[in-house]
């Protein structure tokens, strides 16, 4: 007797636990929560986390490369003291993981446009990585899960850039055909034509950049004399970035920041004086009057040399007060008559890809019926544009800016980095390929009297995947941030 009612009780005790736990489950079951993945919700996180990352970098290291900022404290970055450098790598091999799911995902349910836009992303954020660091992962990368790849071997930098040009070939031809709704879009809204023109106007920056190398001269020709087949950017709505807002979480990235670390970043000497002068008003978009002469009632700009020692920043022209800030446009909100102006993150634009075409005019890569000075001009004109503001008359005869074809290279090349000033890695990509605008190391950087050209491998490459990285070394020669990547040498 005693054995059965140990028995039912038992039973009994299964009865409560299971009605319980299955009532459990119903009031603990979301019906909102997601349960599937689909391309739309994995596109706005690989847009806004990628373009982030860059922004993120341009600020604390890139623009001090190319000298449109320089550090007024905690100078190390500025002076070329660098220690592991990994954001770029870990950022953007963190998301391709999430470019190739989306990939995946769009191949599986017949979804092209979303395939296309994926190879047009990874396209770029590939761009990134190998003009970083040179010969990267690429070809067995974000294989891990799939092919137990845990060790991928590094590509040459030249047959990335042959990976790269090809799917953007592909991209387009996709997008050809495709008459879809796609969304989650944070660029064009879900404006397929859009997406087509960033993968021609991508390949157009690629080709360039690859140019000293190989003769891509019939692939520009071919592109710029058939836009029907490869549409370009045609005006400032076509510019490919991303749009902040005020709100979280999708704020420009310095929003967040204390004010004290806004303000270690300052004018650069180097831009400040250039565009002082050609009397450009986009200084100030890009920086602030003085403390001191607000104050004293006669707005000044003055910008500081880059990468002095931490006691000559600190005093530099009698100190902070007497050094531009940052313009708000990069911290706080800005109010102009046209309402909030929020910065933008940066992928490719107009004014980009109308200086790339003045470059290859002038150097005969193209024959098209816009002269190189016709298509700088433009560059200057929609880069004022690209910042919300009007390029002044009579600007474009001005001494150092009107067009002469015996510094023609270097005025499209000066005129370029201004325009890509804090959108990215760009500037610094393009002025170690072509040299302009003409930059120095500053007095008391410590790198040899030389600008770094790439970052060193991350250290956990040095660890996890040593074999490959010695291969790629042997290769391209010493880790050093000095040795040039294969389209600089």
């Amino acid at each position: 007797m005693k054995h059965i009612k140990i028995l039912m009780l038992f039973i009994f005790s299964q009865l409560i636990l299971a009605g319980c736990t299955k009532d459990f489950a119903e009031k603990n079951d979301d019906p909102n929560a997601i349960t599937t993945i689909t391309p739309n919700l994995l596109l706005p996180h690989i847009i806004r986390s990628s373009v982030t990352a860059v922004l993120n970098e341009s600020w604390g290291t890139g623009s001090l490369l190319v000298q449109q900022t320089a550090k007024y404290q905690f100078v190390d970055e500025d002076r070329y003291i660098w220690g592991n450098k990994d954001g770029i790598w870990n950022n953007y091999y963190n998301t391709m993981r999430d470019v190739k799911k989306l990939s995946d995902l769009a191949a599986s349910s017949n979804q092209p446009a979303y395939k296309a836009m994926a190879l047009i992303l990874k396209s770029w954020m590939f761009s990134i990585v190998t003009d970083t660091y040179g010969d990267i992962p690429y070809s067995e990368a974000t294989s891990g899960l799939t092919d137990n790849v845990l060790k991928p071997k590094y590509d040459t930098q030249e047959s990335i850039y042959n990976g790269i040009l090809a799917d953007l070939t592909t991209a387009n031809t996709i997008l050809t055909g495709v008459n879809a709704s796609v969304s989650g879009d944070l660029i064009y809204q879900g404006d397929l034509a859009k997406w087509r023109k960033m993968a021609n106007s991508l390949r157009v920056r690629y080709l360039m950049r690859i140019s000293a190398k190989t003769d891509v001269s019939a692939k520009l020709q071919e592109i710029v004399a058939n836009p029907a087949v490869y549409p370009l950017f045609e005006n400032n709505t076509d510019d490919g970035d991303y749009n902040y807002y005020v709100e979280a979480p999708n704020q420009f990235p310095n929003f967040t920041n204390r004010i004290g670390g806004f303000d270690e970043v300052r004018l650069s000497k180097t831009l400040g004086d250039i565009l002082q002068q050609y009397q450009d008003p986009r200084l100030s978009i890009f920086a602030r009057p003085t403390s001191s002469s607000v104050t004293a009632g006669n707005p000044q700009y003055v910008g500081m040399p880059n990468s002095l020692n931490p006691t000559s920043a600190l005093n530099y022209n009698g100190g902070s007060n007497h050094i531009s800030r940052v313009g708000s446009f990069y911290y706080e909100n800005s109010i102009t008559a046209a309402g909030l102006l929020v910065a933008k993150g940066y992928i490719m634009a107009f004014p980009e890809l109308q200086f790339l075409l003045a470059e290859a005019r002038f150097k005969n890569l193209i024959t098209t019926s816009t002269t190189a000075q016709g298509y700088y001009e433009k560059g200057i004109e929609t880069a004022f544009i690209y910042l919300n503001t009007q390029m002044p008359a009579g600007y474009l005869q001005r001494t150092g800016v009107q067009f002469s074809q015996a510094t023609g290279l270097q005025q499209i090349g000066t005129q370029k980095w201004i325009s890509l000033f804090y959108t990215g890695m760009e500037s610094w990509f393009e002025w170690r390929r072509t040299g302009f605008p003409v930059l120095q190391a500053g007095a008391d950087s410590q790198n040899g009297g030389k600008i770094p050209v790439r970052y060193r491998y991350p250290l956990n490459e040095q660890s996890q995947n040593a074999d490959n990285l010695r291969a790629a070394v042997a290769r391209q020669g010493a880790d050093d941030i000095n040795t040039k990547v294969w389209w600089a040498k």
